[in-house]
C-alpha cells in the first residue's frame, strides 16, 4: 500500500481572488447589457463560456477554521492539504474535504477479558487524541474514527493480558498496583497501532477496573484475607521488637535478674498481651514468678 503524507496545498488569499470573480460577474453583465442594447446575439459565443468560468470560479473559495485542515483532492489526486486558519481559495475543480485536528476523546465500552493469571475482569478506558496528519488519516485508512475506537479496544485487551489484576508484593506491576506505568504502557500501544492512520495519542488511561461479576466475591474475600495476614505480620513483627526492646533494658538497667524460664514467661505475656486482638486483663501476682 502506498502511504500518502500530508503536504502544503497551493491556495491563494480569497479577498484577492474574490476581486477578480467580482469582476469577471461585472463584465458578464456588461457583455449581456451589450448585447441586448446592439442587438448582436451572436457574440454569446464569448457571453456563455465567460459565464461558465466565472460560475466554476465560485467552487474556489472555502474557509478554514482554527484546528481543522481541508484536504484538497483534484480528480482523483491528492494536491495538498490547508491547515491555516482564514478566508481561502485553491483549485476549484479540486474537492475540499474536511478533517478535524480538536483534541477528542474516545471512551471505550466494558471489555471482560482475563489478566495475566486468567481472572476474568471488566476494564475500560479513556483514550485522548487527535489527527497530526491529515492525509494520512483519510487516505491510509477507512474511516479513522472506527480505526481509532477498534485499534483502542484491541489494545486494552492485549494489555489486560499482560498484567495481573492485583500483585501481593509492591515490586510486582500489577493493573491496579501502578496506574501511572499501566498509563504509559496502554498509551505506547494505542500509539503503536495508531501510527499508521496519522493520529497522536496525548493520553491513554484506564477509567474502569474489577473484576467480573462471577468472581468478585471470591477475590473480595481473598483480598481481605490477605489484608489481614499482611496486618498480623506488621504487628506480630512489632511485638517482636517491643519485647527484644523490654529484656535488653531490664538487663541493660539491672532492674531484675530473668533466667531463661522467667524470660520465656515474660516473652508469653508481652506477646500475648501485644498481639492478642482483645484487651489484655492484668493479673497481680503477690507470689513469685513460680506460684
Amino acid at each position: 500500500m502506498k502511504t500518502v503524507t500530508e503536504i502544503n496545498a497551493k491556495r491563494i488569499n480569497a479577498f484577492v481572488a474574490l476581486l477578480f470573480v467580482i469582476v469577471l460577474l461585472v463584465l458578464n453583465v456588461y457583455l449581456i447589457y451589450w448585447m441586448a442594447v446592439k442587438e448582436a446575439p451572436e457574440y454569446l459565443w464569448i457571453e456563455i463560456p465567460l459565464f461558465i468560468v466565472t460560475l466554476i470560479s465560485f467552487m474556489g473559495f472555502f474557509i478554514v477554521q482554527p484546528n481543522e485542515a481541508r484536504v484538497l483532492v483534484f480528480f482523483g489526486k491528492y494536491i495538498g492539504s490547508v491547515r491555516e486558519a482564514g478566508f481561502w481559495y485553491a483549485n476549484p475543480f479540486a474537492i475540499k474535504r474536511h478533517v478535524s485536528l480538536r483534541i477528542r476523546n474516545f471512551n471505550s465500552e466494558r471489555i471482560k477479558v482475563n489478566d495475566l493469571h486468567g481472572n476474568p475482569i471488566e476494564i475500560a478506558a479513556v483514550v485522548v487524541w487527535s489527527v497530526v496528519d491529515s492525509a494520512r488519516a483519510l487516505f491510509d485508512v477507512e474511516h479513522y474514527e472506527n480505526f481509532v475506537a477498534i485499534q483502542s479496544e484491541t489494545a486494552i485487551r492485549a494489555l489486560a493480558s499482560e498484567y495481573p489484576y492485583d500483585a501481593p508484593d509492591e515490586d510486582v506491576p500489577s493493573l491496579r498496583g501502578r496506574p501511572q506505568e499501566i498509563a504509559e504502557r496502554m498509551k505506547h500501544q494505542v500509539q503503536t497501532r495508531l501510527e499508521i492512520a496519522g493520529v497522536e495519542v496525548n493520553e491513554a488511561r484506564i477509567s474502569h477496573l474489577a473484576y467480573a461479576q462471577e468472581i468478585a466475591q471470591t477475590m473480595l474475600r481473598r483480598q481481605q484475607a490477605q489484608a489481614i495476614i499482611a496486618a498480623r505480620k506488621k504487628i506480630v513483627e512489632g511485638a517482636v521488637g517491643m519485647v527484644d526492646q523490654a529484656l535488653k533494658m531490664l538487663s541493660e538497667q539491672k532492674i531484675v535478674t530473668l533466667d531463661e524460664e522467667k524470660k520465656a514467661t515474660m516473652v508469653n505475656n508481652l506477646m500475648v498481651a501485644l498481639v492478642s486482638e482483645t484487651a489484655a486483663q492484668p493479673i497481680i501476682n503477690t507470689g513469685t514468678l513460680y506460684q
